[in-house]
């Protein structure tokens, strides 16, 4: 074979083989996290923050812990069943591990905390905030204040604000509550939104999707597995501008995952329709908002 028509072969494999690799690199990697701003106590912009990644947790002293606390916070029906009455994990609202802007963020919850509740009119902890998750949204039991597994969660949402000094936050956006009167809410329009977003991951009847394990992937909305009347996420103005964000899972405002958006108003007609659906009981919610009148929007 001429030994021209041979090197001209190699040179266009060679040159392939290099344009796949570009195109293979730039297809398979993903775009760097944006950096956010870090505040001081009075608002000025003292650095950058991107959230760490899962592999550096080795090299913390406390890499057992943080890592503990991690898939806790991602399978906690799972690895505490006599804690959860429901199959909902605490990462069923908190999105992305709680590094996502606008899906209930963790980054700056060591900080914010103790924290005034308006729920409790009472100043909470962390311990005590993580408990009344586990008794309202997960409709289940509390953790002892000192067990492996309290210590576990708040040492992974400790590491993910590891690099703040005291009195720092990041500028991270969160949740503007939906007021009560901002939007007429329309149920029947959002029963039509439900089945036509909403129902392929959460079923039909609210029941949710499960997989070979048992094992939620999609939570349930309503009825005896899902959240109870106590949790936020049983209120409008909490649920509208949670599905206003996060939902359709992998709604985004840029391309290429943005194809669909729920307006404001369809997040309002939507949480109208689901919020007000068959769910469990609180026991305890004679005790919240005490000596004020309940918000408009309380199941109680």
């Amino acid at each position: 074979m001429n030994k021209g028509f041979i090197s001209v072969v190699l040179l266009i494999a060679g040159s392939a083989s290099a344009a796949w690799a570009m195109y293979s690199n730039s297809f398979y990697d993903a775009p760097p996290t944006p950096a956010l701003e870090v505040v001081n106590a009075d608002g000025e912009v003292v650095g950058e923050y991107r959230a760490p990644l899962a592999r550096d947790i080795l090299s913390e002293e406390n890499a057992e812990d943080i890592i503990y606390g991690m898939r806790l916070l991602n399978e906690t029906s799972r690895l505490l069943p006599d804690n959860v009455g429901n199959g909902l994990n605490c990462n069923s609202c908190h999105m992305a591990q709680g590094k996502r802007p606008l899906g209930a963020p963790y980054i700056n919850t060591v900080g914010d905390y103790p924290k005034f509740m308006p729920r409790s009119q009472a100043v909470l902890d962390l311990t005590q905030r993580i408990n009344g998750c586990f008794r309202r949204s997960m409709n289940g039991e509390p953790l002892p204040d000192d067990s492996a597994e309290m210590h576990a969660m708040q040492a992974y949402m400790a590491w993910l604000a590891k690099d703040l000094e005291p009195g720092q936050r990041v500028n991270i956006e969160n949740m503007d509550y939906f007021k009560v009167g901002q939007y007429t809410p329309d149920p029947v329009r959002g029963e039509r939104i439900y089945s036509q977003q909403c129902a392929a991951c959460h079923g039909q009847n609210g029941e949710g999707m499960k997989d070979q394990f048992g094992d939620y992937i999609f939570p349930a909305l309503w009825g005896d597995e899902s959240f109870n009347i106590g949790a936020g996420m049983a209120r409008l103005s909490r649920a509208a501008p949670f599905v206003k964000h996060n939902m359709p899972l992998g709604v985004s405002l840029h391309a290429p995952l943005g194809q669909i958006e729920l307006s404001e108003q369809d997040a309002v007609d939507v949480s109208a329709y689901f919020t007000v659906k068959p769910r469990p009981d609180f026991p305890d919610k004679i005790f919240d908002w005490p000596g004020v009148p309940n918000p408009p929007d309380s199941r109680y």
